[in-house]
């Protein structure tokens, strides 16, 4: 029996990360741990591009542009969506992450969802570094194992 699954070995490859500035002081550190994954990871600096949008309803379209580029082997989506009194929560969340997935399996490129989507502040900034880990970097470390997937399945 044949096994492939992604690794954490050398990567030669290209990441976007992108980031809402609405709800930035939850955002800030989301994108910190993604950079800190990679970096730790062996991807320089200079192989990783920050593109910062207004909030989680526009992801789509911007994450959309980096992958029609062919730029980038994996995007990362990063942003904070949190439930009000209203049902704005649910139309932003549901667009996020039903918009994110028809692009990565349009485009052949990794998505990884870092848009965390909660129904107080603590449970955001207990998943912004805190309490329950950095859902920045595992984000990047999923995109990260991803593209070595891929990789494996090309060859």
């Amino acid at each position: 029996m044949k096994k492939i699954e992604g690794s954490f070995g050398p990567l030669d490859a290209k990441f976007a990360i992108v980031q809402t500035t609405w709800n930035e002081f939850v955002v800030e550190p989301l994108a910190q741990g993604a950079i800190r994954g990679l970096t730790r990871h062996g991807i320089p600096e200079d192989n990783i591009t920050m593109v910062h949008c207004p909030g989680a309803f526009e992801v789509p379209l911007v994450v959309k542009k980096l992958a029609e580029s062919g730029k980038y082997d994996a995007i990362i989506a990063l942003g904070a969506v949190i439930r009000g009194s209203t049902p704005h929560f649910d139309y932003v969340s549901g667009e996020a992450v039903s918009g994110l997935s028809k692009i990565a399996l349009d485009a052949g490129v990794p998505v990884s969802f870092g848009i965390l989507t909660v129904d107080t502040i603590e449970q955001a900034i207990e998943r912004a570094g805190t309490k329950a880990g950095n859902k920045g970097e595992e984000s990047a470390l999923c995109a990260y194992e991803m593209v070595s997937l891929l990789k494996q399945l090309e060859s």
